[in-house]
């Protein structure tokens, strides 16, 4: 059994999370927050499963779901249909007797997070079926892995770890990213040809609009393109799939005057990640690389030339 040692990747994570809890100590929002509002997929309710469905919905103690009445669903119809009064005056249009102001348009969402939907990699983890684990040691956990990582198939596990880059639950968010680390670091030649089945998870998870995620993602790209020759290259004809959401955080930065981000350090200002990213692609993507970004994102300005 092959035990990571040295400093984790996937731990610097855990530690943020903790570092949030202490500062924000009232208002930092629990994972049991989001999955209540539907932002996040919930466990399952035992290790054996979920409970029939019967059983969840109480008819085992006569308890019946009514259906609500008209005069309720009136009432549910017209709260979420949009108003037209703007501004508390009404709006009658220029040959009206009522002034006011129109209502202002709503805003796109652009950013707006989107649910997590359920991973694939979650459901392997919970049947038992990946070979890895989790090292409790005195200096922190570590990822154990029971075969030696050059024997896997990438076609399959590879692919899989990806997939679980959006997950931001404990253990499932660890043993991804960790996992797909230490992938990168000892696929060699077996990383390129999986390269095509990447981009949908990929793709997925930078479709969350999660910070957190987004973040995460951007960093396990950078060491794919820097784990092995021909890798750049081969993202070039999948940058359509990736590079819309840099052009929607592109300039997602702080604007501190003076002062000094602390922050630095733990990479977490998309701005700069975006950036850091797009130069690595251009540096390791070759020569069609600098136009297909420039065609996706116009304000980026060469790394190389500069």
């Amino acid at each position: 059994m092959a035990v990571k040692t040295g400093p984790s990747m996937a731990g610097t994570l855990i530690i943020e999370d903790t570092l949030k809890k202490m500062v924000h100590r009232e208002g930092f929002r629990s994972y049991k927050t989001e999955k209540a509002v539907g932002m996040l997929p919930k466990g399952n309710h035992s290790l054996f499963g979920d409970f029939p469905e019967d059983y969840m919905r109480g008819k085992h103690v006569g308890w019946q779901k009514h259906a609500p009445t008209a005069s309720q669903q009136l009432m549910t119809k017209s709260a979420s249909e949009p108003s037209i009064v703007g501004y508390g005056h009404p709006f009658a249009g220029l040959g009206g007797a009522a002034r006011g102001f129109p209502a202002p348009p709503p805003r796109a969402g652009s950013t707006f997070k989107r649910p997590v939907i359920r991973s694939e990699f979650r459901r392997f983890y919970d049947r038992g079926d990946l070979p890895v684990q989790i090292f409790h040691g005195a200096v922190g956990g570590k990822l154990a892995w029971k075969v030696d990582i050059e024997k896997l198939d990438y076609h399959h596990y590879l692919p899989m770890f990806f997939d679980g880059l959006r997950e931001k639950e404990d253990p499932y968010r660890y043993i991804a990213v960790q996992g797909t680390y230490d992938m990168l670091e000892k696929g060699g030649s077996k990383v390129l040809p999986v390269v095509p089945q990447l981009i949908v998870p990929i793709k997925t998870a930078m479709n969350t609009r999660d910070p957190e995620i987004i973040a995460t993602v951007l960093k396990v790209l950078q060491a794919l393109v820097l784990s092995g020759e021909m890798i750049g290259e081969a993202l070039v004809p999948y940058y359509r799939q990736i590079l819309p959401v840099f052009n929607i955080y592109k300039n997602n930065n702080k604007n501190l005057g003076d002062a000094m981000e602390y922050s630095q350090r733990k990479r977490i200002n998309l701005g700069d990640l975006i950036e850091e990213t797009l130069q690595v692609f251009e540096l390791h993507g070759g020569e069609d690389a600098f136009i297909n970004i420039k065609y996706m994102i116009p304000v980026f300005e060469s790394y190389v030339l500069a």
